[in-house]
């Protein structure tokens, strides 16, 4: 059965022999009046020759009906709960608007441009061209900046333009005016082990271990069984985890797992193995494996020549994933920014393809960064007292798992530098209308005006996040922040998922639905003490139930397993659902796929 990708390619091929049209004035599309923060001309100018690779995103032809689709396979009242999307279905709505490609595609034609559909819908097209000549195409002017803080070097335009006709065509073009700044969210301090012979730590108040954090959350140390199980872990730039470094730890807090279920994969299909690693891709990667016992893991690299990890990396690594045939169970990705600096538009774009991911059974999941209320990476304190507080992007998307961190034990508290807050880009969503809600009522005047009461409210839930031990070269770092509990909680989730999917039964895919359930409510350990502070304020308090700094709390698997496989039930009408449903797929498919037969000849014709 052909796909929707098939047919955008057809249109693709066809389009390259269309008569070309004539340009229009051109028209600003993206403009920013001044430099953001942080940012400065650098002093070396690009060559006029290097390459540019720029990706062109087309509004798609149903996508509130994605939004739709993804809750009714997400929520557990729903009968269509883990009835997770194919590629084809997901076309239905992700498909690029047929008039809208045409525009496009013939616009690139007449400029002599070739192009390439950057996913399987077709919804975003690569192109690649000279930096001089996409200065010309484009109206910009493309100059090396220098983020000062971290001392990483990028290409971007302060603005960019299109023919008139193109506007409502283009939802938009990146890289260009996006300045996000390359950002890691960890905080480590050294700590020598090498010279211990004792073993591990006498107390999980000393240091958290596998062991540690399998007694808080009662998580399991029997191996996995499913083999279509996967955690994938995201990593960027310079980031490389050591298998070495992975092995050490394993012999010193799980010396049952002998041989790890790990690899190593590059997006760009280059080799990844080998080299000295880095802190940061060592502790995702000793986290996931230490207690995702056998599940298989990946450690995802992602534009592996760069400094430090953007936005446009985070969407290529969304770009790479949904091309391929099989998915990931979880992602997990312990990167944040401010949402500050993130241009709607792009939010949005981004927003969208983790809703794409879980509506075909991917759980997002993301730490919620480690600076209070301030978000994070802000150059002083001062940058925003007075003034509203930061949330982080992606957490402030409604399709993303959003982690934040607690410490101390027995009872848990919150981290005070945990991140949390409320989103000034995207609404809350239904799904968190009571929850949220409940703490604004109480909240009342307090801090009002600094922050959007309606906007969709993170974190989701938290974990431990202090004192982790990860291994680099041989010496052991205690590590802390948001990043510690966001793979802790994704190793949970995907532990989760080896039972069902050994039971036959779907895997959890987007999780919040389910979370925020009542059904879900004696799965989490609610957090009451504690807060964020920040921008020169104790930040946003924790309360009975959800609270902006725990989330809805800690999990506990095995309350959560019961949840999962007591709830998750197929019975046979759903199986009949989804059968009458990939029915219906094909029927629109063989409607779609003669529209655009017409369209082609339409093309070619003219």
């Amino acid at each position: 059965m052909l796909t929707i990708a098939l047919f955008i390619l057809v249109v693709l091929q066809a389009s390259n022999y269309v008569f070309s049209l004539p340009y229009e004035n051109l028209r600003l599309h993206s403009l920013l009046s001044s430099l953001p923060a942080g940012y400065a001309p650098h002093d070396t100018a690009p060559q006029p020759d290097q390459e540019l690779r720029l990706t062109i995103a087309v509004p798609q032809v149903n996508e509130s009906g994605l939004y739709v689709a993804l809750l009714d396979v997400s929520d557990p009242a729903s009968k269509n709960y883990g009835l997770h999307l194919s590629a084809a279905e997901l076309g239905q709505y992700t498909a690029p608007r047929p008039e809208s490609l045409q525009v496009v595609t013939q616009w690139l034609h007449a400029s002599g441009i070739a192009f390439t559909p950057a996913t399987h819908s077709g919804d975003m097209l690569q192109i690649r061209l000279p930096l001089e000549r996409a200065n010309t195409l484009l109206d910009a002017n493309f100059t090396t900046y220098i983020h000062e803080p971290t001392n990483t070097t990028t290409i971007r335009t302060l603005s960019y333009a299109l023919p008139a006709h193109l506007h409502e065509h283009i939802t938009i073009i990146y890289p260009t005016t996006q300045f996000v700044p390359p950002t890691r969210s960890r905080q480590s301090s050294m700590i020598d082990l090498v010279a211990r012979e004792t073993g591990p730590p006498a107390t999980c108040a000393q240091a958290t271990t596998p062991s540690c954090l399998q007694r808080m959350y009662n998580i399991p140390t029997e191996p996995a069984m499913a083999q279509n199980n996967s955690l994938y872990v995201s990593g960027f730039g310079q980031e490389v985890a050591n298998i070495d470094d992975l092995k050490g730890y394993l012999s010193k807090f799980r010396t049952d797992i002998k041989n790890p279920n790990f690899q190593v994969l590059s997006t760009d299909g280059a080799s990844s193995n080998g080299g000295q690693g880095t802190f940061e891709a060592n502790s995702d990667s000793q986290i996931t494996v230490g207690l995702a016992t056998n599940v298989p893991i990946t450690y995802l690299k992602t534009n592996q020549d760069a400094d430090g990890v953007t936005t446009d990396d985070l969407l290529n690594e969304m770009h790479f994933l949904l091309t391929q045939d099989q998915l990931p169970s979880v992602v997990t990705t312990s990167y944040v920014f401010q949402e500050t600096e993130a241009l709607a538009s792009f939010a949005q774009t981004l927003c969208n393809a983790y809703a794409r991911l879980g509506a075909m059974g991917t759980s997002v999941i993301f730490a919620a960064g480690d600076c209070g209320v301030a978000g994070g990476f802000l150059q002083t304190p001062a940058d925003c007292v007075d003034k509203p507080f930061v949330p982080t992007f992606p957490s402030t998307c409604p399709y993303v798992t959003s982690v934040g961190a607690t410490q101390g034990l027995e009872p848990e508290v919150a981290w005070t530098s945990s991140s949390g807050g409320f989103s000034n880009i995207f609404q809350r969503p239904s799904y968190q209308d009571a929850a949220v809600e409940g703490y604004l009522l109480g909240l009342g005047s307090t801090y009002s005006g600094r922050y959007n009461a309606s906007g969709r409210a993170f974190p989701d839930v938290s974990a431990h996040g202090v004192n982790y031990l990860i291994n680099y070269a041989g010496t052991y770092e205690s590590a802390f922040g948001t990043s510690m509990a966001a793979p802790t909680f994704a190793s949970i989730i995907a532990l989760l998922d080896d039972r069902l999917l050994t039971a036959g039964k779907p895997k959890l895919g987007f999780l919040n639905p389910l979370l925020y359930s009542s059904a879900s409510a004696a799965a989490f350990t609610d957090i009451t003490s504690g807060s964020n502070p920040g921008c020169g304020t104790d930040g946003f308090p924790t309360d009975v139930g959800w609270d902006p700094v725990t989330g809805l709390g800690t999990p506990d698997y095995r309350e959560l397993l019961e949840v999962v496989t007591g709830g998750v039930v197929q019975s046979s009408q759903n199986t009949e659902n989804h059968a009458c449903r990939t029915h219906i797929i094909g029927y629109i498919e063989i409607v779609v796929w003669t529209s655009i037969v017409v369209l082609c000849n339409n093309l070619i014709i003219s």
